[in-house]
């Protein structure tokens, strides 16, 4: 009977410890077999992640700030030279120097509604002393004559 219950005994604590082994083995398995990625490529690419829309606790400025392209500064003033004489009398041109900064289509608003006419097209180019010039093209319906004399260019 006593030796029934010493093999009893020794087949639990060989159950147990199989078991344990076991346990071992898969923790070890777990940590040693770490695989290294192999980068076939010598550039790195950062991965991209989530970005977050914005969602600020307080407005950073109290008010939106104003347009200072207005159309007073985009126009600056009418050149009268000779050439652009013979532009407004033989071509139907404006000439004007207008802000380096603006654009074509903002030069052609900022005309629309200073002097209530209408642009063909306009060119601009940037002259040496760094002022940037811009061409106007009347649609022939307005006259560039009749425009400089009300301007007072003429």
């Amino acid at each position: 009977a006593a030796q029934a219950t010493r093999q009893q005994h020794t087949g639990a604590m060989a159950g147990k410890d199989t078991k344990a082994k076991a346990a071992a083995n898969a923790q070890r398995g777990s940590n040693s077999s770490k695989k290294v990625k192999v980068r076939t490529s010598p550039h790195f690419y950062r991965p991209k992640t989530k970005v977050q829309k914005r969602n600020p606790k307080y407005a950073r400025v109290s008010v939106p700030g104003l347009n200072k392209m207005d159309k007073f500064r985009i126009v600056r003033f009418p050149l009268t030279t000779e050439s652009a004489m013979k532009k407004i009398e033989d071509n139907n041109t404006l000439v004007f120097i207008v802000d380096v900064l603006s654009n074509k289509r903002q030069i052609k608003s900022a005309v629309r509604d200073l002097y209530g006419i209408e642009a063909l097209k306009v060119n601009t180019l940037i002259r040496p002393d760094g002022q940037k010039k811009a061409y106007i093209k009347l649609k022939p319906d307005h006259d560039a004559l009749d425009v400089a004399n009300r301007i007072g260019i003429i």
